[in-house]
């Protein structure tokens, strides 16, 4: 009696095995057909371009071509002591007017980035407060973005631009601060688009 007991063991085990697996199949089964239809019909698409307003990551980087921009190596205090122009740039990362900024700004770094600081600052980022001291950003944001600031070396405001402001415009400023030839008088600087993403200056 014993033995036959024994004998029909391995088979029981055998069928709960099966079965085991039969559930452990249709489990994976089932999950991997619900986040399929989860990734066709339940997402929203996440397309984004330089003439949208859609948040696909920093702006500096994607359309800058440019990481060393973000973040800032120096605070607004520490650039206003330092003797030396800053520019201040404000901007969101799903605004397609500061997605066209970015490119200009990494620009200006690639000509006054070892002689002035270049502080981009997401208006995210901007503690709010009901009053800010003059070494702080949220001092000089007016609630637009791209809002462009430019100091000279002394600390004083010598540009404040809200709205999409060209790379002529800011990089006059900056010839009148170090005391350049204007541009009428100077190789004139002239943007030459590679792609969507980048532009780059050529003489």
């Amino acid at each position: 009696m014993i033995f036959s007991k024994l004998r029909f063991l391995p088979s029981t085990i055998t069928t709960h095995r099966r079965s085991w697996q039969r559930l452990f199949s249709s489990c994976l089964l089932t999950l991997i057909a619900a986040f399929t239809c989860l990734l066709l019909f339940g997402t929203p698409p996440a397309w984004a371009g330089l003439n949208d307003d859609h948040f696909e990551g920093n702006i500096f980087i994607l359309y800058g071509g440019n990481a060393g921009l973000v973040p800032a190596r120096v605070t607004l205090a520490e650039s206003l002591k330092s003797n030396k122009p800053t520019l201040l740039v404000f901007y969101v990362d799903d605004s397609s007017d500061c997605k066209e900024s970015a490119t200009d700004v990494s620009n200006l770094q690639a000509f006054y980035g070892k002689v002035a600081d270049l502080l981009p600052v997401s208006v995210d980022t901007i503690p709010p407060k009901s009053s800010y001291t003059p070494e702080e950003p949220g001092y000089y944001y007016k609630g637009f973005v791209p809002q462009t600031v430019l100091f000279d070396q002394t600390g004083k405001v010598v540009l404040d631009e809200k709205g999409k402001v060209s790379f002529e415009k800011v990089d006059g400023a900056f010839r009148e601060l170090f005391n350049l030839l204007p541009r009428s008088e100077s190789v004139e600087l002239r943007r030459r688009p590679i792609n969507e993403f980048n532009t780059e200056l050529v003489r």
